[in-house]
Parts: structure tokens; C-alpha cells; sequence
């Protein structure tokens, strides 16, 4: 809704971005549901209404989800906690030293909240958390592992844990698509060109996987061909941080970026998109995790729906930056 304001200048967007971003005070009040997440909630809502408004309430907000974030960090091992304890197979586990890929798309708060709290102790978690990521997330052939388990006194890798992907040491494509886009924004924000490095990385690996596939990402790099089951919103969230590492680039370099992004688009769209003024969801073809049991053909994802919208509006160059 922020992105649709910001493009179109039409107060029925903002009036409805508005009113989601007062019901999700209500999740600060019961707290112990909030985990490494709050990032995704409060960039897009809160800090996007600051930036785009000034309102002193939102920029509250934004800075609150910032401190939940920075108090899940574990100043002895270097990295931000995962999730709260849950259920997994019928026994609880505590997710102590839990590490994944899906935090680097949270550390934007941290970077913001440096920026206007004037706070680099922000930028410090947020740094280290991404040299982690470096550490044990990424592979050496640019794909990335979804979970791994770190010794939470000391920082050493112990083990890798099966997440939403197809098993063990596969490639799920969300997963790629977070670091590719979170390793481009902490590239954005501190200069750090380890991080642009990185980021192109799981990009030049996520572009040739699907260009096997006709531009449309597979939920899973590494699983059986046959169903191919499919994830659109890898596909829209990896073409954003693919636009986002050509902005930091030039030449035909740059080119080739935004070219690769524009492929990922515009055959998701002509496979999947939905323009039915009666049905919700802008993309079919989402998925959850590879063993969710979904249907086949897959379904839309909200998330999906809103990285597609932002992808057009960066190419239309109307993109609000909230990352």
C-alpha cells in the first residue's frame, strides 16, 4: 500500500497502509510471538510511513522493531537469533543457535535505525550478523545453506539443518533470493563490497538455474525436475535484489543485471500473473516450503504479490525504498 501511495499519490492507499500498520501495534503488545521477523513487518509499514510522511509515531515504531531485533543478537557468537522455541516434530526445540538466511532481509531496520537514532552500535550487530552469513550460509558455488545451528558461546559452526527446501543440502530458492537481496542492501548500506561480491554470487547462480527453466524459479534448485513445482515469489524477491545490485554497478555489467531481472518478471507475469479484478492475489505459482503439501500448481503468496509490485515500480523507477 505504501508502494502503490508513493507511485500513485492516491490516499486510498494510504489511508488502508495506514490502518494494517495501527492493527500491528498489537502485536508489540503481545511480544513474545515477534521473533527475527520484525524486520519484514516494520520496514514496509512503519518506516515506509515515516519516510514517506514523517510521522514521528511510525518512526517509533521503526525503531522499536529495530531494538526487538538488536536483543535477539548474541553478542558472544556474533549472530541474531532465530524464531522463539516451537515445536518441531512432536518435541520442542529451543533454536538457541539458530542462524538463517531469511535474517539478512531483517537487517535493514538495524542500518535504518543507526542512520536516525544515531546509533552505529546498530550497524555494528547488523555487520557482524552479515560476516556470519559470509562465514557459514553461503557455499562456495554461490548457493546458500536455510538454517545453520551455531555454538551460541562461542560462534563455531556445528551443523546445517534441514529447512523449507527439498532436504538437507539443497538450494531453496526463497532462501537464495533473501541473500541475494540482503547481501545487496548491507552492500548499499555500508560500502562493504565483500557484500555487492556476495551478492552477486547467489545471483549469477540463481540466474543460471533459471534460465534452465524459463526465467520461472523452481521452489527448490536441488530437487527431483519431476513435479516441477514452482516459486514465484523467489522469483519476484530475487529480481529486486538483482535490480538492487545494479544500482550498484555501471556499464554493461549493470546491464546484464537488469536484463536478467526483466527475464525473471515479465515470464513470471506471462505464466502466472492474475488480473482477475475478482480474485486476490497479482501472482499464482507460490509456495511455502517444498514439503507443504500445497497444491501442485502452487498458490498466491502475499509476499510474492508485493516484490512483484515493487520489482515493476524499480523498473518504472516509482520504487519507495524501504530496504
Amino acid at each position: 500500500m505504501w508502494q502503490m501511495y508513493h507511485a500513485t499519490g492516491k490516499k486510498i492507499f494510504l489511508n488502508s497502509a495506514r490502518s494494517v500498520e495501527q492493527k500491528l501495534d498489537q502485536a508489540f503488545d503481545v511480544y513474545d510471538g515477534l521473533h527475527h521477523d520484525v524486520g519484514f513487518m516494520w520496514l514496509p509499514t512503519a518506516v515506509a510511513d515515516y519516510k514517506m510522511t514523517g510521522d514521528r509515531k511510525a518512526r517509533t515504531r521503526g525503531l522499536h522493531a529495530a531494538n526487538l531485533l538488536a536483543g535477539r543478537y548474541n553478542p558472544r557468537a556474533g549472530f541474531i537469533r532465530a524464531w522463539n522455541p516451537h515445536m518441531r516434530g512432536g518435541k520442542e526445540e529451543d533454536c538457541i543457535g539458530w542462524m538463517i538466511v531469511d535474517s539478512l532481509m531483517n537487517l535493514p531496520v538495524l542500518y535504518w535505525a543507526a542512520e536516525e537514532a544515531r546509533n552505529p552500535a546498530y550497524t555494528y550487530i547488523a555487520e557482524n550478523h552479515a560476516d556470519k552469513a559470509l562465514q557459514y550460509i553461503m557455499r562456495e558455488d554461490g548457493s546458500c545453506n536455510h538454517i545453520v545451528v551455531i555454538d551460541y558461546e562461542n560462534g563455531e559452526f556445528l551443523h546445517v539443518q534441514e529447512g523449507q527446501g527439498y532436504a538437507l543440502d539443497s538450494a531453496w530458492s526463497r532462501g537464495q533470493a533473501w541473500a541475494i537481496y540482503g547481501f545487496a542492501v548491507s552492500a548499499k548500506y555500508t560500502k562493504n563490497l565483500t557484500y555487492l561480491a556476495a551478492a552477486k554470487r547467489v545471483s549469477n547462480y540463481f540466474i543460471a538455474c533459471t534460465d534452465k527453466t524459463g526465467h520461472i524459479s523452481a521452489c527448490d534448485f536441488r530437487s527431483p525436475q519431476k513435479p516441477f513445482l514452482s516459486d514465484t515469489s523467489a522469483g519476484v524477491c530475487a529480481a529486486c535484489g538483482i535490480l538492487e545490485i545494479a544500482d550498484q554497478l555501471n556499464g554493461t555489467e549493470r546491464d546484464f543485471y537488469i536484463d536478467s531481472a526483466v527475464n525473471i518478471v515479465r515470464e513470471t507475469e506471462k505464466r502466472y500473473g492474475n488480473w482477475n479484478m475478482e480474485e486476490d492475489g497479482l501472482l499464482n505459482g507460490g509456495r511455502g516450503s517444498y514439503h507443504s503439501g500445497e497444491p501442485e500448481e502452487g498458490r498466491p503468496m502475499i509476499f510474492g504479490d508485493y516484490y512483484f509490485v515493487e520489482a515493476i515500480l524499480r523498473l518504472m523507477e516509482r520504487y519507495l525504498p524501504v530496504w
